[in-house]
C-alpha cells in the first residue's frame, strides 16, 4: 500500500498515544510505518508540519470545518466549540502539547473566516474578534495542558492533594478547597470560559458605544 499524508498522521496520532509526544520522533514514525525517514518528508516537510497537521486531525470530527456559527448566538457557539476542542485534546495523550504552537493549516483558514464574519455581525471589530478567538484558544490550550499533567501525576501521588491538616489555619483556602485540590474539572472549566465570553460580551458593548460616538461626531462635522 501506497504511504499517504493521512497513513502519516493516524499512524503518528496512535503513535503519540502510546509514546507520548517526547517519545514521537520521525525516526520512530518511520519505523512504525515500515519505511526510512527520508520518505516521510514526501509527505511532511517537518515535525512542525506533522505536529499541526495532528492537531487539525485531532479537532476534524470535533469541530468539522462546514459548521456555520450563528451571529445571533455568538456565545453560544464559542461555547461549545470550546467544549468540543477541550474533549478532543483530552482524547490523546499529550493532546494540548500537541497543538501548542500549532498555526491553522491553509484548509482550516475559511473556518476561522467565517467565524471572524459571525463575530463582526454581532458587533465586533476584525482585530477584536480575532482576539476573542485566541483568547478562548489559549484558555483551553493552557487549561487541558494543566489538566492533563493533574491527571498523569495524580497517580503517582501517594494520596489526595493538600490535606485538611495542611490546610488547618487557612480558612479562606478550606472554603475553597474543591477548586484548590481540583476536583471538578468540568465545572471549573466553564466557570473561566463563561468570565471570558461574558468579558468579550461587554466588549461588543463598549465597541458599539464608541462607533456611535463616532458617528455622533461625524454627524455634527457635517
Amino acid at each position: 500500500m501506497a504511504l499517504t499524508r493521512d497513513t502519516v498522521v493516524r499512524t503518528a496520532l496512535r503513535l503519540l498515544d502510546e509514546v507520548g509526544i517526547d517519545g514521537l520522533t520521525t525516526r520512530r514514525l518511520a519505523r512504525e510505518l515500515g519505511v526510512q525517514s527520508p520518505a516521510l518528508y514526501w509527505h511532511v516537510k517537518s515535525k512542525r508540519e506533522l505536529l499541526d497537521l495532528m492537531a487539525e486531525a485531532m479537532l476534524a470530527e470535533a469541530l468539522p470545518p462546514d459548521r456555520e456559527p450563528d451571529p445571533a448566538h455568538w456565545p453560544d457557539w464559542l461555547a461549545a466549540d470550546a467544549r468540543a476542542k477541550r474533549a478532543a485534546l483530552l482524547a490523546h495523550r499529550d493532546g494540548a502539547r500537541v497543538h501548542a504552537g500549532t498555526l491553522p493549516t491553509a484548509d482550516e483558514l475559511p473556518a476561522v473566516e467565517a467565524q471572524l464574519s459571525a463575530l463582526c455581525e454581532a458587533g465586533l471589530r476584525p482585530r477584536t474578534a480575532l482576539r476573542l478567538l485566541l483568547t478562548i484558544d489559549r484558555y483551553i490550550m493552557g487549561w487541558v495542558t494543566e489538566e492533563q499533567a493533574w491527571r498523569q501525576d495524580a497517580e503517582q501521588r501517594d494520596g489526595a492533594p493538600f490535606p485538611d491538616e495542611v490546610l488547618r489555619g487557612l480558612p479562606l483556602l478550606r472554603e475553597a478547597a474543591d477548586v484548590l485540590r481540583m476536583t471538578d474539572h468540568d465545572a471549573d472549566f466553564e466557570y473561566g470560559l463563561r468570565v471570558l465570553i461574558e468579558g468579550f460580551r461587554a466588549e461588543i458593548a463598549r465597541e458599539a458605544a464608541g462607533a456611535g460616538e463616532a458617528g455622533s461626531r461625524t454627524d455634527s462635522l457635517s
